[in-house]
């Protein structure tokens, strides 16, 4: 083993985390499973576990001149070039190669992710070539994106294509190409720092939770283990030497039986079941759960699926597919089945099979998994008042798309190109092609070299940062006729569209003296969530206070991403009664208002008042001076 390789913490020494370990042997064995995700706080060994799994990958057939580790024995998993000469009767050169994690960094660009074009071949012979980009290293690889949750929309929209069809497709400059693109995708995230796009986390076939043992021998456990190995790395990787080969072996076997390995119709039928119960509209569920469960039958020498694999299966793959919307908290991971229900289940499995595979299955009751399931599903529900009177998506129709709010930015790497031009400052996002075409316009032959003339950098199109910050009334005037449980389901329904738009949320309290920014601005919306539905209700109404922490808030923000586009959703009565520099209440109203309109903060108020209210309001001034639109509930 190379001295890289044994600086690598290896995989059979991680304390705990078996349902983690046991994902990722499943997806070495069978990449068709679709990927895991690990979910979990910080420090608790996720990337630690991927980068292990690298040095217990078997090595695989490529095409031993092709930069996209082309399958040699397979036409259908060949680059247009190796399918040329394979086509053309030309023996392909093999060599084997160990699988390995391919790193997707969160900074990548668009022309690192799929390729672009190479710049020395052009300068020096004149050909249009393709760099290879990440897609191309990871092919028949492990894709690993720590943090995966925080990926660019619109890398995430190039990874999803490629990811969907196993073809990276290149039309660009002047190259016409593809190759496969048939990688694990294994992704890392801490929900604390926001949720993941439905797109990207139905592409995971697997889910777990990842969470440090709460024990404490295996906390010193850990605690010596990391110690030793920074202290004698390459003494430690020997003491779990043969444990990795053990576990390679347990791999390359596992996908010699893989093929053969079946399941029986009682099996099939009790998972469809389940699945429907537990009300997941998506078939990838059934066939990422039977996949692995073959897996793991493969992993353990067996060539037939037992319930136990199945239940297991199940564990890995069903959870994270159960919320129908993206506040849902998920069941408890133990999907229970009925006792009585499971037993005659398994004697008539072993009346069945008994004769012909001379196996005995064990019993080992777990209860109802499925209506257990359901249960707990059902009753963890978000309640969300029914709001008939305020239509959202009417209010949100110029923001229909999360792509919707864009910036042109030069000479920075981040959205998609759609033009060039000649550099005014520093150069940071040359365009090699369209420099050389320019050098080559104004007569330049190869071999050529640019000038400061000739160099053209990148106007790319890019998503510009949001900030929805839901402005809460919850004094007393507010709790009458339980206007603030409407108020609290309008809050609700707008942090479930700013999920979807994938905007940062803010919430501000206004009740008391004071108002307060009792969420930062955040994508863990279900911590938004949280502190709505515990708002308290009651005392006086700090109006003004609430308007200059939205005033302070969006100008912070600002001051870290200057392109932030600030959306602010009032939602109250529009009376206050606490001034917020002992001025009259209405002059600071009036102030406030007209530096919300200079600020550019797009305001939205949601007047819950009734019919026949009594008591000044000032939301027709927050209509006049700020320029806000208001929604009558």
């Amino acid at each position: 083993m190379e001295a890289r390789e044994k600086l690598i913490f290896p995989f059979s020494a991680i304390v705990g985390q078996e349902n983690a370990k046991l994902a990722l042997l499943c997806v070495a064995v069978n990449p068709l499973i679709g990927g895991v995700l690990l979910k979990g706080d910080k420090g608790t060994g996720k990337s630690t576990m991927v980068r292990a799994l690298a040095n217990v990958l078997p090595e695989i057939e490529v095409v031993a001149d092709c930069p996209f580790n082309c399958n040699p024995s397979n036409p259908l998993e060949m680059c247009d070039s190796c399918y040329k000469r394979y086509e053309n009767g030309e023996d392909l050169p093999v060599a084997r190669r160990k699988m390995r994690v391919v790193d997707l960094p969160l900074s990548v660009t668009v022309d690192r992710l799929v390729g672009t074009v190479d710049v020395e071949r052009f300068l020096k012979d004149g050909v249009k070539a393709l760099q290879p980009g990440i897609l191309a290293e990871a092919n028949r690889n492990i894709l690993y994106i720590d943090e995966v949750n925080l990926l660019d929309d619109y890398i995430a929209d190039s990874l999803l294509d490629s990811a969907a069809m196993g073809w990276n497709v290149i039309e660009r400059e002047g190259i016409s190409f593809k190759h496969p693109a048939r990688f694990i995708l294994v992704g890392s995230m801490n929900p604390e720092e926001g949720e993941l796009r439905p797109q990207i986390l139905d592409r995971f076939g697997l889910c777990v939770e990842v969470s440090a043992p709460m024990n404490p021998e295996d906390r010193i456990e850990i605690v010596k283990r990391v110690e030793e190995f920074h202290e004698d790395p390459i003494g430690f990787y020997k003491k779990f030497e043969s444990k990795e080969k053990e576990l390679t072996e347990k791999i390359v076997k596992a996908k010699e039986i893989l093929p053969k390995v079946e399941i029986s119709e009682d099996l099939i039928k009790l998972l469809a079941e389940t699945v429907i119960k537990l009300g997941i509209k998506t078939n990838r569920a059934e066939i990422a759960t039977i996949r692995t469960a073959k897996a793991i039958a493969a992993l353990n020498g067996r060539r037939r699926v037992t319930l136990d694999d199945l239940e297991k299966a199940m564990e890995l793959a069903l959870p994270h597919r159960l919320r129908d919307k993206p506040f849902q908290k998920p069941p408890p991971p133990k999907l229970k089945q009925d006792e009585n229900e499971r037993k005659e289940r398994n004697k008539n499995q072993e009346r069945r099979h008994e004769h012909e595979h001379n196996h005995k299955h064990e019993d080992r009751g777990s209860g109802n998994k499925g209506q257990g399931g359901e249960q707990n599903f059902r009753s963890s529900e978000v309640e969300i008042p029914r709001i008939e009177s305020v239509n959202l998506k009417d209010d949100l129709n110029s923001y229909r798309s999360s792509r919707d709010s864009s910036v042109t930015v030069i000479n920075f790497p981040k959205g998609i190109p759609i033009s060039y031009m000649p550099p005014k400052d520093e150069i940071r996002d040359v365009d090699f092609y369209s420099s050389i075409v320019w050098a080559i316009m104004n007569g330049k032959t190869p071999p050529i070299r640019l000038d400061s003339s000739d160099i053209r950098v990148r106007v790319r199109k890019s998503k510009a940062p949001t900030l929805w910050v839901l402005v809460l009334d919850s004094s007393g005037s507010m709790a009458v006729r339980k206007r603030i449980s409407v108020a609290k389901g309008i809050a609700e329904k707008l942090v479930e569209k700013g999920y979807v738009k994938k905007s940062k949320m803010a919430l501000i309290v206004a009740k008391g003296n004071r108002a307060e920014i009792v969420i930062p601005p955040t994508k863990n919306y279900s911590k938004v969530i949280e502190n709505i539905e515990n708002v308290p209700t009651g005392g006086r109404t700090p109006l003004s206070s609430a308007l200059y922490n939205l005033l302070l808030l969006a100008k912070r923000e600002r001051m870290k991403e200057k392109t932030l586009k600030v959306r602010a959703f009032l939602i109250t009565d529009g009376k206050a009664n606490v001034p917020l520099l002992g001025k009259r209440i209405k002059d600071e109203i009036i102030e406030l208002a007209s530096r919300l309109k200079k600020s550019d903060i797009k305001l939205n108020v949601y007047d819950t008042r009734f019919s026949g209210d009594i008591g000044l309001s000032f939301i027709p001034i927050l209509k006049d001076l700020a320029n806000a639109r208001v929604y009558k509930v």
